[in-house]
């Protein structure tokens, strides 16, 4: 990508540079013919009632419809909302997220009946049921469902629930649209003149070595979400409101147990892992103190915590450049793996960098009948976005092996399985580019970028955790989330995280306000717990022969059929025991001890 001193429009954007969606709909008008269908089918729901319970052929019936329905849902959803990730500013985009959420809540609604109608099947006519042949790609579908039983609601509670499901998403599309689009973070002043300030040029700035821009950069940026506080606080609190209100509608002790529950996920794994983490906190505020003597600080301010501490080995990564160095690094893995994934990024599976009006950040958005597709705001100057790069192809090809593995209602893994996956690519390339490290003044550089990797997946993602499971609790027990509470929380965060060597801004809490991950409650953990996992595989792998690595390829393929601690288990790592969050803590402060004796040479 040339180098530009402007935020281009969509339309400006090489079409080589775009995603290609055609996997899932040749165009807009097709996706509006597949609504219509979707809506013209939906409305053979209400003819299934009453029958689920007669039969394993009659179920059979309702699931194979409800399939056809669901994958059609699938991939109008996927289309929809990847357009709208293009330019969150365009009406039209907006318009076509909005008629698919409509439509999916009246179906959702209209069939409201249908899992507590499931449910109420007599578990032994169910023991039958699930013997029947037609039923067998249903089965772990089925299971699943059934662990729910005690906490779904009657037909008619189930439909108003469902009614509002639309309405649910207000609080996280209001947080969207302020602070991709309303949202106005000026230009900074550069040596090479006035560069625009959003939030995908923000980690640019960050990395810079003029200390003086970072921090202007720094209050620039703050100062605009300073102006919407109250707005923020109210969009965050009503986020927290509604996960609530959910875990006690469906008789859940808390927010946090009803979010864990899925994924059959004790919440003694949570609290091990901010025990652990909270153990461990010596080692950052070592490298926060080694940051701040490296750097040549009298005291480390909030915005020299991304600033390279071996600023002379940077250099810019071309997107081709950076898809072969991850192919090399993850050569390990095999031939299908590389060539699969390489293919997908040098072709059309990703959208490469930014534009004006487009989400923030990365994500990789695996559907059963589309391509793996990858957001990205890349720029080749910022080695993050390599192993961020590396990080959505773990997602993305998870997805593929998930796909062509299982049947479609249960192909989906979970979160806590997906940072398995993605961090693991990134540990591969950090090895395989630590190895190639021809002086130490590289090597340095590549300890120094790696450690502020995983102290941004296990250690901070560890706080945000923390600051939800506090804002939840909060609430839970009569506490207003005001704008001061919310901001105190994390103020109290920071501090603790960040120990003795950090002068925080006044400013600083307003991360806390800023975090689209908050409104998913309870999704952050799983980096923490996903990196500490994929260091405990990757060093299984690299150590290993052919079992290991089939271990984790069966890991890959498992899809949605094993719930997550035993799919990891299969993989070779026992996340219900707090021994890998510590063994990452450890890894941790190894590279911290590397790090220090590289810049003392």
């Amino acid at each position: 990508m040339a180098k530009t001193t402007k935020i281009p429009p969509r339309s400006e954007v090489a079409v080589a540079d775009t995603w290609n969606l055609s996997a899932l709909f040749s165009a807009d008008d097709a996706w509006d013919d597949a609504l219509g269908r979707y809506e013209k089918l939906a409305e053979n729901i209400e003819g299934y009632r009453g029958t689920l319970g007669a039969s394993g052929a009659a179920l059979a019936d309702w699931l194979d419809f409800w399939k056809e329905l669901s994958m059609l849902e699938e991939r109008l959803s996927y289309y929809s909302e990847l357009r709208q990730t293009e330019d969150e500013g365009a009406s039209e985009s907006r318009a076509r997220v909005g008629r698919l959420a409509m439509a999916a809540a009246k179906a959702q609604a209209a069939a409201a009946w249908a899992t507590p109608e499931i449910q109420a099947i007599d578990d032994k006519a169910m023991e039958r049921f699930l013997d029947d042949e037609r039923i067998e790609e249903y089965r772990i579908y089925l299971k699943k469902m059934l662990r729910w039983k005690a906490h779904i609601l009657s037909d008619k509670e189930e439909r108003i629930l469902a009614l509002q499901s639309e309405a649910e998403g207000t609080p996280r599309e209001a947080f969207s649209v302020l602070t991709n689009v309303d949202l106005d973070f000026g230009s900074v002043e550069t040596e090479d003149g006035p560069l625009p300030l959003s939030q995908s040029t923000w980690s640019s700035f960050m990395e810079k070595p003029d200390r003086d821009l970072r921090r202007r950069a720094y209050v620039s940026f703050y100062s605009a979400y300073e102006k919407h506080k109250t707005t923020l606080a109210a969009l965050y609190s009503g986020s927290v409101k509604q996960d609530v209100v959910k875990a006690r509608v469906r008789d859940f002790p808390s927010a946090r147990a009803m979010a864990l529950f899925g994924d059959d996920v004790s919440e003694d794994v949570y609290d091990n892992l901010v025990a652990t983490v909270n153990a461990n906190l010596a080692p950052l505020h070592r490298y926060y103190d080694l940051r701040r003597k490296a750097l040549k600080l009298d005291e480390l301010r909030h915005w020299d915590v991304y600033a390279p501490i071996a600023p002379a080995a940077r250099k810019r990564t071309s997107w081709d450049e950076a898809v072969e160095l991850i192919g090399d690094a993850l050569a390990p893995l095999g031939n299908e793996y590389v060539s699969t994934l390489r293919g997908g990024l040098l072709g059309r599976w990703a959208d490469r960098y930014e534009n004006k009006g487009k989400r923030s950040g990365a994500f990789s958005a695996g559907s059963y009948t589309g391509e793996p597709y990858i957001l990205m705001n890349y720029k080749d100057d910022v080695i993050r976005d390599v192993f961020t790069l590396a990080h959505e192809g773990g997602h993305s090809m998870h997805s593929w092996y998930s796909a062509r593995s299982n049947p479609f209602m249960h192909y989906g893994y979970t979160i806590f399985e997906a940072e398995v996956a993605s961090t693991f690519n990134e540990e591969l390339l950090f090895r395989h580019l630590e190895k190639k490290a021809e002086s130490a003044e590289l090597k340095a550089w590549l300890v120094n970028k790696r450690i502020d990797d995983l102290l941004a997946t296990l250690y901070r993602q560890t706080m945000f955790a923390e600051y939800e499971a506090r804002t939840h609790a909060l609430h839970e027990s009569g506490t207003p989330l005001t704008v001061d509470v919310l901001r105190g929380e994390y103020r109290s965060l920071l501090v603790k995280y960040f120990g003795p060597a950090m002068k925080l801004e006044e400013a600083s809490d307003m991360e806390g306000l800023r975090i689209p991950h908050f409104y998913g409650a309870f999704y952050v953990y799983k980096y923490a717990t996903g990196v500490s996992a994929s260091l405990a595989l990757a060093e299984r792998v690299l150590s290993g022969g052919a079992k290991e690595r089939d271990d984790y390829f069966a890991f890959l393929k498992s899809g949605g059929s094993r719930f997550p601690i035993e799919a990891l288990r299969v993989a070779g790592v026992d996340m219900a025991s707090p021994v890998p969050v510590r063994k990452a803590c450890e890894a941790f402060a190894r590279m911290v001890d590397e790090l220090e004796s590289l810049i003392d040479r």
